[in-house]
């Protein structure tokens, strides 16, 4: 391989690695998941499973 092949890969890996590791520093920053669960979403779930699931007769 010639020198200009091999600086080309080696940009390339860094770009690639690079971004993977940027968006993993992201993602544990800034989570869009919320680890704790909101209690009026929670009850709200429970009132809506306690409900009988609508249904059509066609």
């Amino acid at each position: 391989m010639s020198g200009v092949a091999i600086v080309t890969l080696l940009v390339s890996i860094g770009i690639v690695w690079g971004g993977l590791v940027a968006s993993i520093i992201f993602l544990n920053r800034r989570s869009e998941v919320d680890l704790f669960e909101d209690p009026d979403l929670v009850r709200d779930d429970e009132e809506r499973a306690a409900q009988p699931h609508p249904f059509r007769d066609t």
